[in-house]
């Protein structure tokens, strides 16, 4: 089975594929994104440049994007969350979480893509970076002289602090 890069469970011909050669439009902002992620696996950069809003295509470079599509390895999407961007909407996002290798090394993209419905066609319009969250400390902080958390009696430098 040729599944579908964007993780959908589809094989490719039945999910990506056809929006991406065209043959059906996307329903929702969602289906853009993936699209858009498979777009990047199956190194289809046509796809790129069309679901890409014509007011912010300026900037698109081709060959930059054919050769950083080609010379990567796709290795998943997870959606993290869409607001609006359904088959009635004008406007959604989609926060996604995309993994790949570059240059040998493993990456993870965490983006808040924004997208526009135009003509019955949904556009990529731009997209943000997520930060990571700041971790959150539930409990006291142990200083290394304080006895263990764990109960061992020694000085936590001595034990867990290791």
């Amino acid at each position: 089975m040729n599944s579908c890069p964007c993780g959908s469970g589809s094989t490719y011909a039945d999910c990506c594929e056809p929006i991406i050669k065209g043959e059906i439009f996307a329903e929702t902002a969602e289906q853009v994104m993936r699209a858009r992620y498979s777009a990047y696996a199956k190194v289809e950069t046509d796809f790129l440049l069309k679901s890409l809003h014509p007011d912010h295509r300026n900037d698109h470079d081709d060959d930059q994007t054919r050769d950083w599509a080609a010379n990567s390895e796709w290795e998943g999407l997870e959606i993290v969350n869409t607001e609006n961007g359904g088959k009635d909407d004008a406007s959604g996002t989609v926060e996604f979480i995309a993994q790949y290798t570059a240059n040998g090394e493993k990456n993870s993209h965490h983006e808040l893509a924004s997208f526009i419905k135009q003509d019955d066609a949904w556009y990529f319009t731009d997209g943000v970076a997520v930060p990571p969250k700041q971790v959150v400390r539930t409990g006291p902080k142990v200083g290394r002289n304080d006895p263990c958390p764990c109960g061992s009696g020694k000085k936590y430098k001595k034990c867990c602090g290791r």
